[in-house]
């Protein structure tokens, strides 16, 4: 019997998303908008899912960064998330004008504020480029030969899209190196801030609730994007709905998962359990005790690391909850089950295994922990945390990858991410050197207890010199927090890089030799390894089932679907929503104490909010980060909520999805339009929203 015949029932795939999940649910997965499984989704919720439907709610969505948006006026607003427009926020700021601490709501056009190095993504169309990728492999190349030749095509074909067409042209690997897709973008950079509110309300009940339900956050922000100096005018954007979500109704989300490992082999998961996580986690954990203890030197220095310190501590947490989940042994016993059933399939027809069959074993020994730690210290930067640094060495890097054939240049220095990269170091965004100092010299420090204090990477960048000397040293000798100084040392090209005394661009210049070779060696030992072996298992899915079940999340836009629903956890049932009531209940719990206070205006006007409104909201959606920021649409597209979380449950959906208890954690549509009213006096954003007023000129 063929391996197509034996596995037809349910699919190589299949089988492992059974393995990763008690039961194959409809509601799983992060679908393609050119992969929608619409007779799934109208199987199991009745809803018949257009390609109108799907266009417009595609370009009504907005990538921001390594989050995620939606177009909600004609007006050009742009809706997303309190936390995401966080590092904005805090550029925006400065000693005088804290907008985190405060919020900020600008009533007119003229009042709105320019981010400084925001740069926002629409996604226009999707091309499927695999035949032309893997055409670049000829016979008798090895997976390294093969890793590059598969990239200079990539290079070739983003160039070819760009120059063509004027968007900015992405290829995404899916599968693993299954497919490749070109994803072409409306650019926007000219991203103005219009409304945020105050830090603690957004996050309230700050790190202890985070990953938790119930919540009580308004996690919301609006910016709102122009074209040339004026609003930017929006044919698909999102209608809103005042009436929100129903318990039990089907609702979607657009947004931008970031990546996830449901596909990977046992032995890779078992290396990320044993290894990668681990080391992410003590990682981590050292950084957020360093900022603490650089914020409690006083309000400023709390100001210039906070939104360093939510980024650091969300991570942890995920982490944490990641490691949880490889660690459930039930939910790997699935998944070993499920892998070793399918490899005794493929070894059970002669071809399929001659084709597939090495897959596994080369990811098993393809994993290097040592060579990972070289990669994370010096080409990962985790032993060099500075701003200073990484300007550094993107401009030693960058002129030197311009002296050469595109082809053979790094890929983030190709021509068609040339105007993103400069965007980003170029920004004016300030630089604060006492942080950059305690960020640097622990960071190095950290690099000298893991690498070893002989190690060779640590005594050139050492010098002799203790951590802190050095990092005060590196600090003080740099300008790079000069944007004209940049300029000029990328205008000058490789001969000012070279003849520069910046003591930053010198430390970038002299590891940049031996940061390049681990990079290379990383990628021919491990990541064309990998890329292959991975190929090879999606083409075995693809032989029995084509390309029906959805790819791991890329950071590239997908739809999911589910249910406004409940959950049980430990016996009790949570319901669905929270209310304002709830809140102001939990403050009162633990007696208004940090991170459970809200802001003053907040209890001013406690009297005029209706208290009954929906505040928080949690569905059965599919999502991960990257996911933040993601509008909640009813069958209408309408907006219902506003993704912000996941429940601590929801964690280990990097690796599987369990419906009975995966959770998406939402603010609700009526709590912001409430919130903008009752508390913001913000009723002119509000009528902009609902559709009965345009932007505010005056």
């Amino acid at each position: 019997m063929s391996l197509t015949s034996r596995l037809r029932p349910v699919g190589l795939l299949a089988l492992v998303l059974v393995a990763a999940s008690p039961s194959l649910r409809a509601d799983e997965g992060f679908w393609p908008f050119n992969a929608v499984p619409k007779a799934a989704i109208k199987q199991a919720h009745g809803f018949d899912v257009t390609d109108e439907w799907l266009r417009h709610l595609q370009l009504a969505s907005v990538h921001f960064g390594g989050a995620s948006g939606s177009f909600i006026s004609p007006g050009g607003l742009v809706l997303t998330n309190h936390h995401v427009g966080l590092s904005t926020i805090s550029k925006l700021s400065t000693p005088q004008r804290d907008l985190v601490k405060s919020g900020f709501y600008a009533r007119t056009l003229a009042e709105e504020l320019k981010a400084p190095d925001l740069e926002l993504r629409v996604l226009q169309s999707i091309e499927d480029v695999t035949g032309r990728v893997n055409a670049a492999v000829t016979a008798g190349l090895s997976k390294a030969e093969a890793f590059a030749a598969r990239r200079a095509a990539i290079v070739q074909i983003e160039r070819e899209s760009s120059e063509a067409t004027g968007l900015q042209s992405d290829v995404v690997t899916l599968y693993q190196g299954g497919l490749y897709h070109l994803y072409r973008y409306k650019k926007y950079t000219d991203v103005r801030l219009v409304f945020c509110p105050e830090y603690d309300i957004a996050f309230f009940g700050g790190d202890p609730d985070n990953f938790t339900y119930p919540r009580f956050d308004l996690d919301v922000t609006v910016f709102r994007i122009y074209e040339n100096d004026t609003p930017l005018k929006v044919e698909h954007y999102l209608a809103w709905s005042a009436d929100g979500a129903k318990d039990g109704e089907l609702v979607f989300t657009s947004g931008h998962p970031g990546g996830t490992q449901r596909l990977y082999t046992m032995a890779h998961l078992e290396y990320l359990r044993d290894h990668s996580v681990p080391a992410t986690i003590d990682l981590l954990e050292r950084r957020q005790a360093n900022l603490k203890r650089y914020g409690a030197r006083g309000a400023e220095q709390e100001r210039q690391v906070k939104q360093d310190l939510f980024g650091i501590e969300n991570s942890l947490k995920r982490a944490r909850g990641q490691l949880g989940g490889l660690k459930d042994t039930a939910a790997m016993a699935r998944k070993q089950a499920a892998e070793a059933a399918l490899r005794k399939a493929v070894a059970g027809d002669a071809k399929a295994q001659a084709a597939f069959g090495d897959a596994w074993d080369a990811i098993t020994t393809s994993r290097q922990p040592q060579l990972a730690r070289q990669q994370l210290f010096l080409e990962g930067t985790a032993g060099l945390d500075s701003r200073f640094y990484t300007l550094a060495r993107t401009i030693v890097r960058f002129t030197a990858e311009q002296q050469k054939p595109e082809k053979d240049r790094l890929p983030e220095y190709a021509d068609a991410r040339r105007a993103s990269l400069e965007r980003q170091l170029y920004s004016p965004a300030p630089i604060y050197r006492d942080a950059e100092k305690a960020k640097l010299a622990d960071s190095l420090a950290y690099m000298a207890a893991t690498l070893g204090a002989e190690h060779a990477a640590v005594k050139a960048i050492l010098g002799g010199r203790t951590p802190e000397a050095r990092a005060a040293e590196l600090v003080d000798g740099s300008t790079l927090d000069d944007v004209a100084v940049r300029r000029s040392l990328v205008s000058g090209g490789t001969a000012a890089v070279a003849a520069s005394t910046d003591t930053m661009i010198q430390l970038a210049r002299a590891l940049d030799a031996d940061s390049r070779a681990i990079r290379k060696r990383y990628e021919d030992e491990v990541t064309s390894v990998e890329r292959d072996a991975y190929a090879k298992i999606a083409q075995a899915v693809f032989t029995t089932q084509g390309t029906s079940a959805y790819p791991d999340g890329t950071g590239t836009l997908r739809l999911s679907f589910g249910q406004v629903k409940g959950y049980v956890e430990g016996g009790t049932s949570i319901p669905p929503f929270t209310d304002f009531a709830g809140l102001f209940a939990r403050q009162d719990r633990f007696g208004a104490a940090p991170p459970y206070d809200v802001p003053q205006r907040w209890d001013d006007r406690k009297a005029r909010i209706d208290l009954r409104t929906p505040l928080n909201v949690v569905s059965t959606n599919d999502i991960v980060g990257g996911n933040s920021g993601s509008p909640v649409v009813n069958a209408k597209a309408q907006v219902v909520g506003l993704v912000f979380d996941g429940n601590i449950q929801s964690l280990p959906g990097y690796f599987y999805y369990d419906g009975s208890v995966n959770r998406t954690v939402s603010v609700d549509s009526r709590a912001v339009l409430e919130a903008m009213r009752t508390v913001y006096d913000a009723g002119p954003l509000v009528d902009e929203i609902r559709g009965q007023a345009g932007p505010a000129a005056k």
